[in-house]
């Protein structure tokens, strides 16, 4: 509904910030590190996204059009809601993200995140980055994501790539492929 709000910084906490356009204060609930780059009194422009739910309409914040379609791709994921994607979306571009919640290196504004529930964002947030990655190019991308889930999952790459390489050549689908590897290597 509102892709981005340019307007003079009017108040901000620890969660947020006024964004005051018009003679309206558009309360934006922003991450850390945006909320860092805020200066009280300054024009600035703020991608954003409009939370609806039963409680409340809320506005997210980000400082740059990336960080807001990471947001959009991590909000999307089942088991993340939108304060944590927006936490999650401030780390970088989707790879970065990916890449740090693999080593462990996690925002210490985004809270909850279990083993169980990262291994599961895990799996779906590879397949989602390589399917923006085809869009992206246009072609398919290279990396198997069978074998980048079950890696995610713990087993090697090379356990993995046995598993899979033992399934039918006409099982194309991921999911199918992943569920029938796991039965292999159990």
């Amino acid at each position: 509904m509102f892709n981005y709000i340019i307007g003079t910084v009017a108040d901000k906490d620890a969660r947020k910030a006024v964004l005051e356009n018009q003679g309206i204060g558009f309360e934006v609930f922003c991450s850390a590190r945006t909320l860092e780059s805020l200066v009280i009194g300054q024009k600035t422009k703020i991608y954003t996204f409009l939370n609806v739910s039963d409680r409340a309409l809320d506005l997210y914040g980000f400082l740059t059009k990336e960080e807001q379609d990471s947001f959009y791709l991590l909000n999307n994921v089942s088991g993340i809601g939108p304060k944590t994607a927006l936490g999650l979306a401030a780390i970088g571009p989707m790879d970065k993200i990916k890449d740090d919640l693999e080593h462990g290196r996690i925002p210490s504004d985004v809270k909850g995140l279990g083993q169980k529930r990262l291994q599961k964002i895990l799996l779906e947030l590879t397949g989602r980055i390589q399917e923006t990655s085809k869009q992206k190019s246009g072609k398919p991308a290279v990396q198997d994501d069978a074998l980048e889930a079950l890696v995610v999952l713990g087993f090697t790459r090379q356990e993995a790539k046995e598993a899979l390489a033992s399934l039918s050549p006409d099982m194309q689908e991921t999911e199918a492929r992943v569920k029938e590897a796991l039965k292999n290597l159990k």
